[in-house]
């Protein structure tokens, strides 16, 4: 069992970067790969199979419902932030939404959060490197955003229902950690992403033009998306019960790096446990939430903004992986060591 799921873990790692064919339909990919280390994982029956069908539904419909409302009211939303971004300065201005969104996603849900994102981005029609750049920073700044509270996504449900915890619970254990991230994210926007420049790529998306094949489509993409982690995390669980649990907490935040590319919910739910302390449990999110933001389906946000902005692996991956390990290395320094 074991070398199966390392094997299919390689694959996941290393394909969507190296064939074409899959990189262009990873969904699809992910989807046989996470049946696949169910099947391997000993752990694919009906009730899996039914929680996997059911699990990709309210991100499916937010993802449908907006996707038919950007298209219906995308001019006037594309004026309001185009003349917002008008009246300050405009890299000033894209440091603030980083903040605004890492900061409202524990509210209004990190799938919210990044459907905002997506139309910010096609209206100011930044050049396609910038526009990626910009991307991958807010991304990292809603994904730990929305884990501030139980309703801003799975991870921060599940981990406050294991460990019996209240509302507020996650805000007093990782919320200085968290807000210091978002004006970091912010400042880091205001230096690497370029105002637009006319003549250079944009990696606009004409939304308001797409037809409702294209967004019906792109929908039932995410579904089988959320599907295929769902398996995937599920499939590998087994074997984080048997060699991650118990670990030092320096040595679990590092090797959670591993929800780059699975469910960091998933790995939550068999990690955290309410007999430890909150040190280790600090540790186990941290290393989570931060490495979710390094490739595409590591986090919601992630794959969303990807999907509608047509971000390849790699694209995402070039920026996303070093900054990651950026932020990981740094957090790692300032609260274990200093």
């Amino acid at each position: 069992m074991f070398f199966g799921l390392l094997v299919i873990l390689i694959l996941v790692l290393l394909l969507p970067f190296s064939v074409k064919l899959i990189e262009k339909n990873l969904e699809v990919f992910l989807f046989f790969m996470g049946l696949l280390a169910a099947v391997v994982g000993g752990v694919f029956n009906s009730q899996l199979f039914v929680r996997a069908s059911v699990d990709p539904i309210k991100i499916t419909l937010a993802v449908l419902i907006a996707g038919l409302l950007f298209k219906w009211f995308h001019t006037p939303l594309e004026r309001t932030i185009v003349g917002m971004s008008r009246k300050i300065p405009f890299r000033f201005f894209l440091g603030m939404v980083v903040i605004f969104l890492g900061l409202i996603s524990s509210v209004i849900t990190a799938i919210i959060a990044a459907l905002v994102l997506v139309l910010i981005v096609t209206s100011l029609k930044l050049e396609r490197g910038s526009a990626i750049r910009f991307v991958v920073i807010a991304c990292f700044s809603i994904g730990l955003g929305a884990a501030l509270t139980p309703i801003g996504e799975p991870l921060s449900t599940i981990a406050i229902s294991k460990l019996n915890e209240d509302f507020f619970f996650l805000i007093d254990l990782i919320g200085p950690q968290i807000f210091a991230s978002f004006l970091l994210f912010g400042l880091l926007a205001t230096f690497v992403v370029e105002p637009p420049k006319r003549k250079k790529e944009s990696i606009e998306k004409e939304s308001n033009r797409e037809t409702y094949e294209e967004i019906f489509v792109r929908a039932l993409k995410i579904y089988f998306f959320v599907m295929g982690l769902t398996l995937l995390g599920s499939g590998f669980e087994p074997m984080i019960n048997r060699y991650f649990i118990g670990l030092d907490p320096l040595l679990l935040y590092w090797l959670n790096m591993i929800s780059a590319i699975l469910d960091n919910a998933t790995l939550a739910a068999a990690e955290i446990s309410p007999a430890m302390d909150h040190f280790t449990i600090q540790s186990i999110l941290l290393g989570l939430m931060i490495s979710g933001g390094m490739l595409i389906p590591g986090n919601i946000p992630n794959i969303i903004a990807a999907g509608k902005l047509d971000i390849t692996s790699k694209e995402w991956a070039k920026f996303g992986v070093p900054l990651g390990l950026c932020v990981m290395l740094g957090y790692f320094l300032i609260i274990y060591l200093i």
